[in-house]
């Protein structure tokens, strides 16, 4: 799943992401309504975290920039105000959810991932596929009867695969989907993290590789 957050108190904006990132999320941060305006031109964003008062372009402004996109993109709106006015107007403005601060980060995961189903085709909550199960709000994975540990990127790349049911995931779409903007296309880090993930997975590989056109279990 690709998030973008939009804050412009940094310190909060960066906790936010990174906590995200270790739910094995591709977060990118923005600290303003105009580069929020920018990035979501730039990238397909399953869920965009948008605080409601930020500076250049207000986060009103920018959710209904957003819904004119016509993307399937979700927004969680984020704001101090507890009002429920407030709520009922970011939500009448194109907003799919409204989280007031300060929030506690458990509900804040929770929500992001209920509006990231929300931004595909409806899939049961536990995804299995040839023999693999795999639980994104656990973030468990097993093949079989056992378990397999797997780190942050790895678990994202496999969601991603799980997620395509069969269909071919091409290297870019994983970079897309599995990493943020800061990561170099031009790196091998999709095929190595492929390589780590069939390795935990074990025999027989479930990964396939479709040459010249990417992978897909």
């Amino acid at each position: 799943m690709r998030v973008l957050v939009v804050e412009d108190e940094q310190l909060l904006a960066d906790a936010v992401a990174t906590g995200l990132r270790r739910e094995a999320m591709a977060v990118d941060v923005v600290y303003d309504g105009a580069a929020a305006t920018e990035r979501v031109d730039l990238n397909d964003y399953d869920v965009v975290v948008l605080d409601r008062d930020l500076p250049l372009v207000h986060g009103d402004d920018v959710c209904r920039y957003i819904v004119r996109l016509g993307k399937e993109t979700r927004v969680l709106m984020l704001t101090a105000s507890g009002d429920v006015s407030d709520r009922v107007e970011g939500l009448e403005i194109g907003a799919d959810d409204y989280l007031p601060k300060p929030f506690a980060f458990r509900e804040l995961i929770a929500r992001v991932r209920a509006l990231g189903r929300r931004a595909t085709a409806p899939l049961p909550p536990v995804l299995e596929r040839s023999g693999i199960r795999l639980d994104p709000n656990r973030r468990e994975v097993f093949r079989g009867e056992r378990q397999v540990h797997l780190a942050p990127k790895e678990f994202a790349v496999l969601e991603v695969l799980m997620r395509s049911a069969g269909v071919v995931v091409s290297a870019e779409q994983l970079l897309e989907k599995a990493w943020d903007e800061n990561t170099d296309p031009f790196t091998n880090v999709v095929r190595v993290t492929v390589m780590t993930l069939r390795r935990k997975l074990g025999e027989p590989p479930v990964i396939t590789t479709v040459p010249g056109a990417g992978y897909r279990i």
